[in-house]
């Protein structure tokens, strides 16, 4: 009988067509990725500039900013202080009293390491805390520095390499990591630009350079100052790097990712895994720039990955990983040597002896296999444009859009961010970009409104308040415009907010219309028939003001409902989610609770009973399971309005079992004291 290996031989370039498609499907099409990327690229762009002042600068990294959306994925972002500099020479030393500048010293450390002399004074606590003397110089701690920072974004966070380390809500993992920022390219790593010679091309590599690189808070374990010593990172330069890969190589580092956590790790016995997806990701890039396949397209992704596996073998026997940009440093230095090494090297090597036989172990990976390998003659179309349908992209780009976020609700900042958005509209935008425009300019005009009519609500002089008022609810009149048909919800909010109750049942009403038509799409989910129907090959302004829908997101450092102020001040302390995210369908029915009792109680019952039967009864249709500790309190608050107790006191108890992701335990704990102090 014919071997496995033997046939995957005969049939290896339909067999990664197969898999093309297969991974297409699993991490993304071309379309699908440029989406994620772009989406990101445009927050990133919007915050940097509207926060030009602001003191510190935060960067998605990773394999979210690379356009991965692998389930069990970390949360990795990067920040700096954005008034320090670091400077690799002396010579480009420039007395300035807005900057503090930091001179880079490797003259004493490993490669890809460095001293960080401080220069000039910092205002910064953290570093003024971290500044050790060596050799009559004042130089900044790595590991006071990350001692000083691990908890400061996210309470309780653990160190993790140089990252503040833990879970959101006990369901998605992050790294945080403070760093320095450099703009000048290290001499170390001067032979990389010289390797350059195809890829990546001349324009990726000047602008990587002209971006510079970061410093993060850790030293090599066998430097002569590990505790002072900090490590350059090149975690802009990678990105850039993996957008230039065409999609078969972007592809095959995701199959390389899936291999690792699904056959290499799950064989493993060592808790502490040796091979992570950075030094998947290191062996991708040197495979591409060594040329090792001549073309890497659907037909060769097997080819592309048996490329990278035999290099990676190459480098475990050695016990060399040279880093991509600094090859004296050596990835494996510290991890993989002795007995590791040679564990490492010897499931390594039976796994090649399988040949490519041993993808089958993959859970992911083995049917796109096995389909090809018992039926030879199935046919395989791997054009992009098959394999996903328009309202698939569709609901990719709504999902990602959903996800950028203006990180500022101050007014004058505000008023900036706005001025700044009407510059953009006139340089050029991909698509995707101007859609993501779209809802971040939604969310600026609501941020604005709301803290206008905060300001001036106390004001004593009315013109300013009518003033105040008008201006508010026409920015919110064009939020709703500019976004999707849960923007009218905060139209509601702000009447209900003025008492203009009987202005909000309209709202309410025809919101109501909306949300209820069966072409809607909400959370990913859509009747794909009914949406082309109704709004296929219309403009996007069209499809999201007619038949799109997403969570209300209220920022907690804005007052929007009396009634949700304690649950605000309660999620105020966590810096990662600065928001509570409420599903849109209970936003209504509290709203419209909330507004009818003031008019008609019978009414305000009737969407009590519509709110409870929703949050008991709804399968994750309409409210997400991480958003159920919200969807208990809300329901609880309103129980409570009505003198049901009983009711409310379960409702709460019921919302401190659920996931915490709106971080609203402090708020339930004290509505529960209450309730019993008053029976």
């Amino acid at each position: 009988m014919e071997s496995f290996s033997s046939r995957i031989g005969n049939g290896l370039q339909h067999m990664s067509e197969s898999l093309f498609v297969g991974m297409c499907q699993m991490v993304g099409t071309l379309k699908q990725v440029v989406i994620r990327r772009e989406t990101v690229d445009i927050n990133d762009m919007l915050n940097r500039q509207i926060k030009t002042n602001n003191k510190v600068i935060r960067m998605l990294s990773g394999s979210r900013r690379e356009g991965f959306r692998l389930k069990g994925s970390d949360l990795d972002y990067m920040y700096w202080p954005n008034n320090h500099r670091v400077i690799i020479d002396i010579s480009q030393y420039c007395n300035t009293a807005n900057t503090t500048l930091i001179l880079s010293d490797s003259s004493e450390s490993p490669p890809g390491f460095a001293l960080l002399e401080l220069l000039t004074r910092s205002k910064c606590r953290e570093v003024q805390l971290a500044c050790v003397t060596m050799n009559d110089r004042v130089y900044i701690s790595s590991s006071t520095f990350r001692q000083l920072t691990c908890s400061s974004l996210i309470p309780n966070s653990i160190e993790h390499g140089p990252c503040g380390s833990g879970y959101i809500a006990e369901t998605v993992e992050y790294d945080f990591a403070w760093s320095f920022v450099s703009d000048c390219w290290p001499p170390s790593a001067s032979s990389w630009i010289d390797r350059c010679h195809s890829w990546p091309g001349p324009e990726v590599v000047d602008d990587i350079i002209r971006n510079g690189i970061h410093f993060v808070a850790i030293g090599h374990p066998l430097g002569p100052h590990t505790n002072e010593e900090w490590r350059i990172s090149f975690s802009q330069a990678e990105y850039k790097i993996v957008n230039s890969m065409n999609h078969c190589q972007f592809l095959t580092y995701g199959l390389l990712k899936l291999f690792l956590k699904e056959v290499m790790n799950q064989q493993s016995e060592d808790a502490n895994k040796l091979l992570c997806s950075y030094h998947m990701k290191t062996t991708v890039f040197w495979a591409i720039q060594q040329n090792t396949l001549p073309h890497w397209c659907p037909q060769n992704l097997l080819a592309g990955f048996w490329v990278c596996f035999k290099l990676l073998l190459k480098w475990v026997y050695k016990g060399v990983c040279p880093n991509f940009f600094i090859p004296q440093n050596n990835l494996f230095l510290t991890k993989i040597h002795g007995p590791a090494q040679n564990r490492l090297f010897l499931q390594l090597h039976a796994l090649y002896k399988k040949g490519l036989a041993c993808l089958l172990q993959s859970s992911s990976i083995r049917s796109y296999i096995i389909d090809v390998l018992y039926n030879p003659t199935l046919s395989i179309c791997t054009d992009e444009s098959t394999m996903r349908s328009q309202v698939d992209y569709d609901v990719e780009l709504v999902k990602e859009a959903s996800m950028v976020s203006i990180h500022t609700t101050n007014l004058f900042r505000l008023i900036k961010a706005i001025h700044t958005l009407e510059q953009l509209v006139y340089s050029p935008l991909t698509h995707y970009q101007a859609v993501t425009m779209r809802k971040v300019t939604a969310t600026l005009f609501q941020y604005t409104a709301f803290q206008l009519q905060n300001l001036y609500t106390n004001t004593v002089c009315n013109k300013q308040l009518y003033i105040a008022d008008k201006i508010s609810c026409q920015m919110l009149k064009l939020a709703a415009k500019f976004g999707c048909v849960s923007d009218m919800l905060y139209i509601a909010i702000y009447y209900y907010k003025t008492l203009r109750y009987r202005e909000a049942f309209i709202v309410l009403e025809m919101t109501k219309v909306k949300l209820a038509q069966p072409y809607l799409m909400y959370r990913g989910r859509v009747d794909r028939e009914r949406y082309t129907e109704a709004v296929g090959g219309q403009s996007w302004s069209t499809k999201m003001r007619q038949a799109v829908a997403c969570d209300v997101r209220l920022s907690n450092k804005i007052g929007y409902i009396s009634d949700l102020l304690l649950e605000q001040q309660s999620a105020l302390h966590d810096m990662a989610i600065p928001v509570l995210f409420i599903p849109v369908f209970v936003m209504l029915h509290f709203l419209e609770f909330l507004c009818y009792r003031h008019v008609d109680t019978t009414l305000s019952q009737a969407a009590l009973c519509e709110l409870q039967i929703l949050v008991h009864h709804d399968q994750g249709q309409f409210v997400a399971d991480i958003f159920r500790d919200i969807s208990w309190e809300i329901l609880g608050i309103c129980q409570q309005i009505t003198g049901n107790l009983r009711a409310a006191l379960y409702s709460y108890k019921q919302s401190l079992t659920q996931h915490p992701i709106n971080n609203i335990q402090t708020a339930t704990h004290r509505r529960i004291q209450d309730i019993l102090s008053h029976q």
